[in-house]
């Protein structure tokens, strides 16, 4: 199989500010392994944001926490532009299946257990669990992708809870966040965010695994 049959299906990729940065990285001469590189950057600054928050004081909390949600949008945009520089510019290196994997499964883990342990210092005592558990179920995920992709059958990206699900309702849990103290709430919004994104993770395994068996059975 070729690079572009492991390629998540997005329809940013046709938008004009897309490819107006792909096209502009590629004519700077950044190679797509840089990008994919950058995502594991803005990931160490998201679990960093998140494990801050935990301990910050008035206005600095909102501002970690929107921060972390930040990095984790522009992570997914490295996901995506790396890429378009790759393919589309012609642009693509030896290495470039691994750069395109594995910051991935780093990525999420620092997303994850970063939130689970930002949550747990915040007042959630269970909540590191979670992150770990949801940061495990998202590895479960892509390794069913990639088995059905060495058994020969294309990738699998479906949900209910993909990366750019999981990478939504972190983002959109560091919003509340940000807000929880006007309810008195202590970090039980990124905590239900994780449960969330665990359960939804674990449906996703058995979806994509239930699909390749399938496909397996038709190809006899």
């Amino acid at each position: 199989m070729s690079a572009t049959d492991n390629r998540r299906p997005l329809k940013s990729r046709g938008t004009g500010w897309a490819r107006g940065l792909a096209t502009a990285l590629a004519r700077m001469g950044v190679s797509p392994d840089l990008v994919s590189a950058f995502s594991l950057v803005f990931a160490l600054a998201g679990a960093a944001a998140f494990l801050g928050s935990a301990t910050a004081e008035g206005w600095q909390r909102p501002v970690l926490l929107i921060a972390a949600g930040t990095c984790a949008q522009l992570r997914l945009l490295c996901n995506l532009l790396d890429g378009m520089v790759a393919v589309e510019h012609g642009r693509g290196g030896p290495y470039g299946p691994i750069w395109n994997e594995l910051p991935d499964r780093v990525a999420d883990a620092l997303f994850l257990v970063g939130a689970g342990y930002g949550a747990r210092c915040a007042g959630v005592e269970w909540a590191d669990a979670l992150g770990w558990g949801a940061a495990a179920a998202a590895l479960l995920t892509a390794y069913v992708r990639e088995l059905g992709r060495s058994l020969g059958q294309p990738a699998d990206f479906s949900g209910p809870m993909a990366k750019p699900h999981r990478m939504a309702l972190l983002t959109g849990a560091c919003v509340v966040s940000a807000l929880e103290g006007l309810w008195s709430w202590h970090g039980e919004a990124l905590a239900i965010a994780l449960a969330v994104i665990l359960v939804g993770a674990l449906l996703t395994t058995v979806r994509r695994t239930i699909r390749l068996a399938s496909a397996l059975k038709r190809q006899g």
